[in-house]
């Protein structure tokens, strides 16, 4: 006979030899089996059904186990959103913007760049009133004051959005990548040209701009008919290519137009096959290499990417595709390598790979997560993908020197300069009327770290104080002999300890 039948026919088995007008209080407390023991904890694997004064398993391990500080509240350490030393500081990330901080990252880390924005006239940020909020306006005044957080802020991460609500980006909806770039810089450019400063008018020029020009050579006559360009970005086609070299040879090689595509002459002054070729006149200091892996498929008639593995080098000499300087050295040392990690070409994520100028150490973007790059993590332009691709296609072995991406779609190259390595060049400090707006800034993330911790140990007392308050009310909980005792339902005792609801009912005079 199982235990519990056994208990229960013990507990009315005076029925048998007492008449009910003999019956008193002592058998019903025998019949409900007031006065058996309590289980001890450990003892039941489960709240035992046959004994009322069993408080095993109603979810008191909660509150007599071991304390955990961290179930009393809510609030995270305030200390996790502090920027670590020596570490750079994050982005968030507004909904589908990752593109916009990739780029944000590799231009804050161009020090000529940051260094000629803090440079620019900003009246307002220096006349600025410390009892108010600063509010940018310029796209150059958004740009000056994010990277003097980005450089000095105590906060692991800050919010872009100013800025990305002054260029009017859909946060919902990830934009062109590579045509964001272009359109920044040419914003960029318009807005410097503008400034009192002669010296800061052409910096995007110096820094980004280069001279090319499409040249086209007559077949009948030989006529050389020149077309100058200017170019921010090379634009260069992966298909059937393995590595960067192969991809600037078919840029510049030339092209043949015969048939209906035939050049008109004007020496000859009719339409004669013809030969046209790009020609690199100049190179600007910062090389900015477009791979195009979003490209048009006409069978479908929407974009796609392509997830060729490409081969590009730590230093890449470009004096073999300069015209007229094909025997001169003209060496560019890596930079940064922005990735987009998917399938698709209208959904993904992008994250920047960037180089320390200062001590050539390389960071991985993600976001508001920052890593170093060291060890076997230090593998330019590798990221996983978020969904399984169709191609099988294995990474190509890479030798010293060089690294290999499907995913990699930009490269940015620096022109290697003696003068790059001196402090006074990597050296660049934020001017003293930005320095007093991140000031302020940084004293409110002070201010906002002690709230929140001071939010946090109060929770935690009254949490510690609850924890005892419980554990003292429920060891009081089983009515001893002689003492006066009322039944409380299981059901509202395991309600009580989950809500941790301190109850004004004497709990010790209760009983199950």
């Amino acid at each position: 006979m199982a235990p519990r039948v056994q208990l229960e026919k013990a507990a009315w088995r005076w029925v048998e030899s007492v008449r009910p007008e003999d019956i008193h209080r002592e058998h019903i407390e025998i019949a409900y089996r007031i006065c058996v023991p309590p289980c001890k904890r450990g003892a039941c694997r489960r709240n035992c059904k046959g004994n009322p004064n069993c408080l095993v398993g109603i979810g008191e391990h909660a509150w007599l186990g071991e304390i955990n500080e961290n179930s009393f509240h809510n609030i995270d350490d305030p200390n996790s959103e502090r920027r670590d030393k020596n570490t750079f500081v994050g982005l968030t990330n507004l909904g589908a913007t990752c593109y916009v901080n990739t780029f944000l990252q590799v231009w804050f880390h161009n020090l000529e760049l940051r260094r000629t924005l803090y440079l620019c006239q900003n009246a307002r940020a220096e006349e600025h009133n410390m009892d108010s909020d600063y509010e940018p306006r310029s796209i150059c005044e958004h740009l000056q004051y994010l990277f003097a957080l980005l450089q000095n802020s105590n906060r692991r991460y800050i919010d872009p959005s100013g800025l990305v609500k002054a260029l009017g980006l859909d946060t919902g909806q990830q934009q062109d990548a590579q045509e964001f770039s272009k359109l920044f810089l040419s914003l960029l450019e318009d807005t410097l040209s503008k400034q009192k400063n002669p010296n800061l008018q052409n910096v995007i020029q110096l820094q980004f701009c280069g001279q090319m020009s499409y040249v086209t050579v007559c077949n009948q006559c030989g006529r050389a008919s020149p077309l100058p360009s200017r170019y921010y970005e090379l634009e260069l086609n992966i298909q059937g290519h393995k590595n960067l070299t192969e991809c600037v040879t078919e840029f510049l090689k030339e092209e043949k137009l015969d048939g209906d595509n035939r050049y008109f002459c004007e020496s000859c002054q009719s339409k004669q096959n013809a030969t046209r070729r790009i020609k690199l006149h100049s190179l600007p200091r910062v090389l900015n290499l477009q791979l195009m892996r979003f490209v048009f498929d006409r069978q479908t008639g929407h974009k796609k990417k392509l997830n060729t593995f490409i081969s590009f080098p730590e230093q890449l000499d470009m004096g073999p595709f300069l015209e007229g300087k094909e025997d001169e050295k003209c060496v560019y040392e890596l930079s940064a390598v922005l990735i987009h990690r998917g399938v698709s070409a209208y959904s993904g994520h992008y994250i920047a790979h960037v180089r320390d100028a200062r001590t050539s150490d390389w960071y991985k973007f993600n976001d508001e997560e920052i890593e170093k790059m060291e060890g076997k993590k230090l593998q330019l332009g590798i990221e996983e993908d978020i969904a399984e691709t169709k191609s099988q296609t294995r990474k190509p072995k890479c030798s010293k020197g060089y690294h290999c991406s499907r995913n990699a779609y930009m490269l940015v190259y620096k022109c290697h300069r003696e003068e790059d390595t001196d402090p006074m060049e990597t050296n660049v400090d934020v001017p003293g009327f930005l320095q007093r707006l991140v000031d302020r800034d940084n004293r409110k993330f002070e201010e906002w770290c002690l709230e929140m911790a001071d939010m946090r140990k109060q929770s935690v007392d009254k949490g510690k104080a609850k924890h005892e308050e419980v554990k003292e009310l429920y060891e009081l909980l089983p009515a001893e002999d002689g003492q006066q005792y009322e039944f409380v339902p299981l059901e509202w005792l395991k309600k009580w300890l989950d809500d941790s609801t301190v109850n004004t009912i004497l709990l010790e005079t209760c009983q199950k």
